[in-house]
């Protein structure tokens, strides 16, 4: 049970999945120590340093995780791991000697942070695996759907809706390709002692034996190290994947930015789901306001400030280690993970949930369409031999009057406009003007390339 009678953070009830907060808890971090104990002195055990008897009690007390026991030594030693060690060889009336045996601190705490940040990356590429083909249903759903784009936030040319939300996974699948890249070529520290020269095991085992007990670790762990540390993991690792954490914040947050402006009331043409008892405004009882897309744009602020953060990690070890980074991590790393999670379930759900408002894009198509099929017209005037700077002028001049009466609340003039004036249909008769300006086959490739990246993020989900 929570107590909510001191300060909880939200990180802990409210945002992210119970798996990845369980990745990241206390008890999670405390078991993985001792498996990577019990896994060190299995391999010392090999190479005669400790008796079978000791890995074999070591292992039957490794899940008898007693935190609030740790805690109270804590207090006394100042020291998180010594202080689990102390329990830890407590419990194991044969093995307790030879916990930790020529390990420095960082021998195990940054091995099982890099089992942490391989389980994170696990997730969040399962939860990126869904987003994916919840875009590729919705962009072959909708690949021939025309509306009117808009840039600069101005009506701008057809396109199709399907090709509108390829922009979004077109970048969702290269953070998919960057995030696999993480996984792939993450590394532990290996076991390298105090300044990472693995003297301390090199004292222990020979000179002759460290390369082949490190060797046996990796594939005990099944984790590769880094051939040369200091006294920790290169901390470059953890910035490189929190900016690949903040790129995949960056294309959630654009597409739920755009959301919301495709849902507020002038254009109305998408929406987030709402739910039938889902209140939108304690004051105004008709709001439907995206709160879920309003949520995403929060959160992912604060993801994206979170590479800084990690730079100053990595740019500020000095020398072989200092000990500056420690605290903080300690919420960097959960919460950049926590974030990412909760934004990528929030906008799974979204996406499969999405509500299209067909007759909301049909109108908004109308009404700006004549403004974009005035490039047609242009160009098919010029191949039947009008001057392109002069026809531009004259265009541009139709257009400024057409919204100026749309200012003053009139239809959109436009249309009528073009075929009445004679300088313009001395090149391109009335009837050809109102085939022209029919912007809804005026989507290029839209429709195929759309089409097409659907089958692109099938096919590479299928073969990872």
């Amino acid at each position: 049970m929570i107590n909510f009678e001191t300060y909880q953070s939200p990180f802990g009830w409210r945002y992210g999945s119970p798996a990845m907060r369980a990745v990241w808890s206390e008890h999670h971090k405390r078991l993985l120590w001792r498996k990577i104990w019990v896994a060190l002195a299995r391999v010392q055990s090999e190479f005669d340093l400790v008796t079978p008897e000791q890995v074999e009690d070591l292992e039957a007390h490794q899940s008898a995780i007693d935190i609030p026991r740790a805690l109270e030594i804590e207090i006394e030693i100042q020291h998180d791991l010594m202080a689990e060690v102390k329990v830890f060889a407590s419990q194991c009336p044969v093995g307790g000697g030879i916990i930790h045996l020529g390990a420095t601190s960082m021998d195990i705490e940054d091995n099982a942070d890099a089992v942490r940040l391989r389980e994170s990356l696990e997730l969040l590429l399962i939860r990126l695996n869904d987003l994916l083909a919840a875009f590729a249903d919705k962009i072959e759903q909708w690949a021939d759907q025309p509306l009117i784009a808009f840039t600069h936030l101005q009506p701008a040319e057809p396109s199709t809706l399907g090709y509108r939300l390829s922009l979004y996974a077109q970048d969702l699948l290269a953070d998919w390709q960057a995030l696999r890249t993480d996984l792939q070529t993450l590394r532990g520290k290996g076991f390298k002692g105090a300044v990472g020269t693995g003297a301390a095991y090199i004292e222990l085992l020979g000179a002759e034996n460290y390369e082949l007990f490190e060797e046996r670790l990796s594939e005990l762990m099944h984790l590769p190290f880094y051939p040369i540390c200091g006294q920790t993991t290169p901390r470059k690792q953890e910035y490189d994947i929190l900016c690949d954490l903040a790129g995949l914040a960056q294309s959630l947050s654009k597409f739920a930015f755009d959301l919301r402006l495709l849902q507020s009331q002038p254009i109305g043409e998408l929406a987030e789901p709402f739910g039938r008892n889902q209140i939108g405004s304690s004051a105004m009882p008709f709001k439907r306001n995206p709160i879920q897309c309003e949520k995403v744009n929060s959160l992912s602020r604060s993801l994206a400030q979170m590479p800084r953060q990690a730079w100053d990690n990595a740019a500020f070890s000095l020398l072989e280690r200092t000990l500056d980074d420690s605290a903080d991590r300690r919420t960097l790393l959960p919460e950049a993970f926590l974030i990412a999670d909760e934004l990528l379930t929030v906008v799974v759900r979204v996406v499969r949930g999405l509500q299209v408002r067909p007759e909301a894009i049909q109108r908004n198509l109308e009404t700006y369409a004549p403004f974009a099929g005035t490039e047609r017209i242009l160009m098919e005037m010029v191949k039947a031999g009008a001057d392109r700077q002069e026809m531009h002028e004259v265009l541009r001049q139709h257009t400024l009057a057409a919204w100026e009466a749309m200012q003053r609340g009139e239809p959109n003039p436009l249309l009528d406009r073009l075929i009445a004036d004679p300088v313009i249909t001395r090149y391109l008769p009335a009837g050809d003007i109102k085939q022209v300006a029919d912007a809804r086959r005026y989507t290029g490739a839209a429709a195929r390339r759309a089409r097409e990246m659907a089958v692109t993020l099938r096919n590479t989900l299928s073969n990872a």
